[in-house]
């Protein structure tokens, strides 16, 4: 049976998942850890891409080169960049752009060079099995409360997120990030640290590659408290629920 790869950047929020582990074996690999087993019968490895675009690179490509993994789904959280995505929602990726890729005058800004392009787009067919395991998570999730938000039914949206290895932090950043992708007819959901790299990766070797991004915070001012509060408090959770409602859906029979 084919094996999926289960790809966090922290440790956070893969907790939930390692408990259910079932066979769960332990391989140490490129100065990782990368956990072997099944979830609702399901064989996955399960391993944590660090933080940044080379650290989930070198990650990916060791999932693909020495677990022959088939598919590698992307979980974890991400900063609100379109005005639209509030704290608790879900972004499911449909394209990534590297928002601090810039090669000019070589290249246009944002093109990755040699590959005349400046997005990676996800699989179509594991982003819509990935949207509806979100949809379907949604039913009996905590509110936001932690972090002083009001109780919301959170909203699951689909589209381009951007990658950097910049944590953003500031207002005024999130500003310059997202009008500069709009300036090249590009509207970013959310902003990460390595959901580009991994699907350069998997562009690469032809890997089907999904993700979605739990919103945090607003990558404003606070964007470093609510992070870190979200990560403690509620990351475990949706990353449960959400790999959770994948998975059966993967295990479920075909309909006759």
């Amino acid at each position: 049976m084919a094996t999926t790869a289960i790809l966090s950047a922290l440790e956070q929020e893969q907790q939930g998942l390692l408990g259910q582990l079932a066979q769960a074996r332990r391989v140490r690999r490129a100065g990782r850890d990368f956990w072997r087993g099944t979830l609702q019968g399901i064989p996955v490895v399960l391993a944590l891409s660090r933080i940044g675009k080379v650290a989930a690179a070198t990650t990916a490509t060791t999932l693909i080169e020495a677990f022959d993994a088939t598919r590698i789904v992307f979980t974890g959280v991400a900063g609100g960049l379109g005005p639209q995505v509030q704290v608790g929602d879900m972004v499911v990726a449909s394209h990534f752009v590297q928002h601090d890729m810039d090669a000019s005058p070589l290249f246009p800004r944002f093109e990755i060079p040699l590959y005349q392009r400046t997005q990676f787009a996800c699989d179509p067919h594991l982003t819509r099995q990935l949207a509806r395991a979100c949809r379907d998570a949604i039913d009996g999730l905590p509110p936001v409360s932690a972090i002083g938000r009001a109780p919301a039914t959170p909203t699951v949206h689909q589209g381009l997120v951007a990658s950097g290895d910049r944590f953003i932090a500031t207002a005024q950043t999130s500003r310059e990030v997202r009008h500069a992708l709009r300036a090249q007819s590009m509207d970013a959901l959310a902003v990460e640290m390595e959901g580009g790299a991994v699907a350069q990766v998997c562009h690469d070797y032809g890997i089907p590659f999904a993700a979605v991004r739990t919103i945090s915070d607003r990558a404003d001012d606070t964007a470093h408290i609510d992070f870190q509060q979200f990560i403690d408090t509620v990351a475990a959770i949706y990353t449960r629920r959400i790999v959770d409602r994948f998975l059966r859906a993967q295990a479920a029979p075909p309909a006759s």
